[in-house]
């Protein structure tokens, strides 16, 4: 059964706190679910703001294959900004409540069902797709619900959405309130938030119930507690939902291998940070530390892992801390090309536990400063810091020069950067431009002392075609450690070429 997606990540998402998306993000975000196959993107509120309304049109010019969708209250001149910004749907949002009614509106019953069915045959009228969406729905009287909704599909409304807007649904409820508006013969949205962490299982349940559509976020952002993760949606009914042959009970259009990447693109547009332990698209999802984990997933991903991170274009880690096994370390040593005898690797493996133990996280650049110690390794840097100038200061832009030595060729590049590392490290890339192409992953600072004399421990993690290294310096001074934290990855990254 094909199940229908809208994405309101520039709608709902957008009115999580701290987020705001200009025209240019919001573009780049539509393209990129329009690619992924979303059917419909609420692309936001036309009523907002003249620059809401430009970042619409930006979007409608663009002749998306989705439904573009506005926001619209039960106002005319709602849709009027609707239709300037041309878009092919408006979502009608109706609040059906006492509660909304009596406190936020001021509304009987019977003006706010006139009010939908005014404003529903004036959508029609000008030629746009409607869905009636009930606010609050999940605690309205279900008579009067069902006659707000009857109303206004014989007013020409193509869809109903009742809305769980503050998220009290539990599945079992979920399952039978969607159940019993399957009647009303038009396909219901489910639209379900995430005040107490059911919004996912909630659409799943109204899905069951009969919801041919499902309205989700990119990484379930939205207020307060968020909306439906569209990828937690997805892959759920792509893997859990099976008929008797083992058949796919619900197919949708989403391109399930890009839901990693627009992840990703979301979080870093939006400035929204991503849990580790988010479900399908964290750093953590498919990450293994447990010895007993990590020996299960090397023999047979299965054993610990219900999808493969393939599957949403995610990638496997071993995670290397106090409680890895032999097995796990071997395989990881082996991924950054060194290769032990098992008395080796059993001293190594010693080593990380004490390091674990103590607290302390350890990294690629860890790994490898302790196996190049068992193994009695230097390993020669190609690349070598000279020196470092920085001049920065009121009403200065922030320049650095840099002076290395590659390969025995001095090199000397300057640059400016929005603050003094920036300045560095893009003074680096202009240096070593000829020698290797790497992107800057992640950039973290802790103090690893207290007072204004502080050590300050930078680490990084670099990329560069499909290697990905992390590395790490202290110093008391954040600039040369940020600087010898990345000509380090840079140089572990040459080593592994």
């Amino acid at each position: 059964m094909k199940i229908e997606v809208l994405d309101t990540t520039l709608r709902d998402g957008e009115q999580t706190p701290g987020i705001s998306l200009n025209s240019t993000k919001k573009l780049r975000i539509a393209t990129k679910l329009d690619e992924i196959g979303v059917n419909s993107i609420e692309a936001g509120s036309a009523i907002t703001s003249d620059g809401e309304r430009e970042a619409i049109k930006e979007i409608t010019s663009q002749g998306l294959n989705a439904e573009i969708v506005s926001f619209s209250r039960t106002l005319i001149k709602d849709v009027d900004y609707c239709l300037e910004c041309d878009v092919d749907a408006v979502n009608i949002v109706v609040p059906t409540s006492d509660l909304h009614l009596k406190y936020k509106l001021k509304k009987s019953q019977d003006e706010m069902l006139n009010d939908a069915v005014k404003v529903t045959e004036y959508a029609k009228d000008h030629g746009l797709v409607v869905e009636l969406a009930a606010e609050d729905s999940t605690r309205t009287d279900i008579e009067y619900l069902r006659r707000i909704f009857k109303a206004t599909i014989d007013a020409g409304a193509d869809r109903i959405c009742p809305c769980d807007t503050l998220g009290i649904l539990t599945p079992l409820k979920s399952f039978n309130f969607f159940k019993s508006l399957t009647d009303l013969g038009v396909p219901i949205s489910a639209h379900c938030h995430n005040d107490f962490g059911l919004a996912v299982a909630n659409t799943l349940s109204a899905i069951d119930g009969g919801a041919r559509r499902f309205h989700g976020t990119i990484n379930g952002i939205g207020e307060r507690a968020g909306n439906a993760a569209l990828e937690e949606v997805v892959v759920s009914l792509d893997t859990l939902y099976k008929d008797e042959n083992n058949n796919k009970k619900y197919i949708t259009d989403i391109q399930i291998d890009q839901l990693y990447k627009t992840s990703k693109l979301v979080s870093r547009l939006s400035n929204a940070y991503l849990a580790p332990n988010k479900p399908i698209v964290g750093e953590n999802a498919f990450a293994h530390e447990s010895g007993i984990h990590a020996d299960g997933v090397i023999k047979n991903s299965a054993t610990y892992e219900p999808i493969t991170p393939e599957l949403v274009g995610h990638r496997r880690r071993f995670v290397i801390g106090k409680h890895v096994g032999t097995k796990g370390l071997d395989n990881r040593l082996k991924e950054l090309g060194i290769t032990v005898e098992k008395e080796n690797l059993n001293e190594i493996f010693h080593k990380v536990k004490d390091l674990g133990d103590k607290g302390k996280t350890v990294t690629d650049t860890d790994l490898e400063a302790i196996a190049e110690h068992v193994l009695n390794i230097e390993q020669e840097k190609k690349i070598k810091l000279d020196e470092v100038t920085i001049v920065s200061g009121n009403k200065i832009r922030p320049t650095a020069s840099i002076k290395m030595d590659i390969e025995d060729k001095e090199i000397i590049e300057a640059d400016v950067g929005i603050g003094p590392v920036d300045a560095a490290i893009n003074a680096v890339n202009k240096g070593i431009k000829n020698y290797a192409n790497v992107k800057l992953e992640e950039y973290h600072v802790d103090a690893v002392t207290g007072g204004t004399d502080a050590l300050i421990e930078v680490i990084i993690k670099l990329s560069s075609d499909d290697k990905i290294i992390s590395a790490r310096a202290t110093e008391p001074d954040i600039i040369n450690a940020s600087v010898e934290a990345y000509i380090d990855g840079v140089n572990r990254l040459l080593e592994r070429k």
